[in-house]
Protein backbone atom coordinates (compact mmCIF):
# COMPACT_ATOMS: atom_id res chain seq x y z
CA UNK A 1 0.00 0.00 0.00
CA UNK A 2 1.47 3.34 -0.97
CA UNK A 3 0.84 6.67 0.72
CA UNK A 4 0.06 9.71 -1.40
CA UNK A 5 -0.08 13.35 -0.31
CA UNK A 6 -3.18 15.25 -1.45
CA UNK A 7 -4.20 18.67 -0.19
CA UNK A 8 -1.87 18.57 2.80
CA UNK A 9 -3.16 15.14 3.92
CA UNK A 10 -1.74 11.70 3.45
CA UNK A 11 -4.08 9.17 1.90
CA UNK A 12 -3.45 5.43 1.91
CA UNK A 13 -3.78 4.09 -1.63
CA UNK A 14 -4.16 0.42 -2.51
CA UNK A 15 -1.50 -0.60 -4.97
CA UNK A 16 -4.03 -2.41 -7.15
CA UNK A 17 -7.54 -0.99 -6.91
CA UNK A 18 -8.97 -2.84 -9.91
CA UNK A 19 -10.60 -6.03 -8.60
CA UNK A 20 -10.13 -9.48 -10.09
CA UNK A 21 -13.22 -10.40 -12.08
CA UNK A 22 -14.86 -13.82 -12.26
CA UNK A 23 -16.49 -13.16 -15.63
CA UNK A 24 -16.64 -10.69 -18.51
CA UNK A 25 -20.13 -9.73 -17.37
CA UNK A 26 -18.86 -8.86 -13.88
CA UNK A 27 -16.08 -6.75 -15.39
CA UNK A 28 -18.54 -5.00 -17.73
CA UNK A 29 -20.78 -4.08 -14.78
CA UNK A 30 -17.76 -2.68 -12.93
CA UNK A 31 -16.66 -0.46 -15.83
CA UNK A 32 -20.25 0.68 -16.41
CA UNK A 33 -20.11 2.36 -13.00
CA UNK A 34 -16.42 3.36 -12.80
CA UNK A 35 -14.22 5.67 -14.87
CA UNK A 36 -11.01 4.52 -16.53
CA UNK A 37 -9.57 7.92 -15.55
CA UNK A 38 -9.69 6.96 -11.87
CA UNK A 39 -7.47 3.92 -12.53
CA UNK A 40 -5.16 5.33 -15.22
CA UNK A 41 -2.02 4.76 -13.14
CA UNK A 42 -2.77 1.02 -12.95
CA UNK A 43 -2.83 0.38 -16.70
CA UNK A 44 0.21 -0.83 -18.59
CA UNK A 45 1.03 0.35 -22.12
CA UNK A 46 0.67 -2.26 -24.87
CA UNK A 47 1.60 -2.36 -28.54
CA UNK A 48 -1.22 -3.02 -30.98
CA UNK A 49 -1.45 -3.27 -34.74
CA UNK A 50 -4.57 -2.17 -36.59
CA UNK A 51 -5.35 -2.96 -40.21
CA UNK A 52 -6.96 0.14 -41.65
CA UNK A 53 -7.77 -1.12 -45.12
CA UNK A 54 -11.42 -1.95 -45.67
CA UNK A 55 -11.84 -5.06 -47.83
CA UNK A 56 -15.03 -4.03 -49.63
CA UNK A 57 -15.34 -5.78 -52.92
CA UNK A 58 -18.54 -4.26 -54.27
CA UNK A 59 -20.48 -1.01 -54.10
CA UNK A 60 -24.25 -0.80 -53.97
CA UNK A 61 -26.16 2.42 -54.56
CA UNK A 62 -29.44 2.27 -52.70
CA UNK A 63 -32.13 4.92 -52.94
CA UNK A 64 -34.39 5.41 -49.90
CA UNK A 65 -36.97 8.01 -48.96
CA UNK A 66 -36.01 10.93 -46.70
CA UNK A 67 -37.71 9.49 -43.61
CA UNK A 68 -35.73 6.26 -43.80
CA UNK A 69 -32.49 8.17 -44.39
CA UNK A 70 -33.15 10.46 -41.41
CA UNK A 71 -33.92 7.49 -39.16
CA UNK A 72 -30.73 5.71 -40.31
CA UNK A 73 -28.71 8.86 -39.61
CA UNK A 74 -30.26 9.24 -36.16
CA UNK A 75 -29.62 5.63 -35.15
CA UNK A 76 -26.09 5.71 -36.60
CA UNK A 77 -25.29 8.90 -34.69
CA UNK A 78 -26.58 7.37 -31.44
CA UNK A 79 -24.37 4.32 -32.00
CA UNK A 80 -21.36 6.42 -33.02
CA UNK A 81 -20.99 4.79 -36.44
CA UNK A 82 -21.33 5.89 -40.05
CA UNK A 83 -24.70 5.62 -41.80
CA UNK A 84 -23.24 3.25 -44.41
CA UNK A 85 -21.85 1.01 -41.65
CA UNK A 86 -25.23 0.86 -39.92
CA UNK A 87 -26.99 0.09 -43.22
CA UNK A 88 -24.47 -2.69 -43.94
CA UNK A 89 -24.96 -4.15 -40.43
CA UNK A 90 -28.76 -4.08 -40.69
CA UNK A 91 -28.75 -5.57 -44.17
CA UNK A 92 -26.34 -8.34 -43.12
CA UNK A 93 -28.44 -9.19 -40.04
CA UNK A 94 -31.64 -9.30 -42.05
CA UNK A 95 -30.08 -11.55 -44.70
CA UNK A 96 -28.89 -13.98 -42.01
CA UNK A 97 -32.45 -14.44 -40.78
CA UNK A 98 -34.03 -14.57 -44.25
Amino acid sequence: MQIEKRGGCFIKMNKNRIPKFKSIEEEAKFWDTHSFADYWDEFKPVDIAIELSKPKEETLVLRVNKDIKKKLEQVAKNKGIAVSTLARILLTEKLRTA
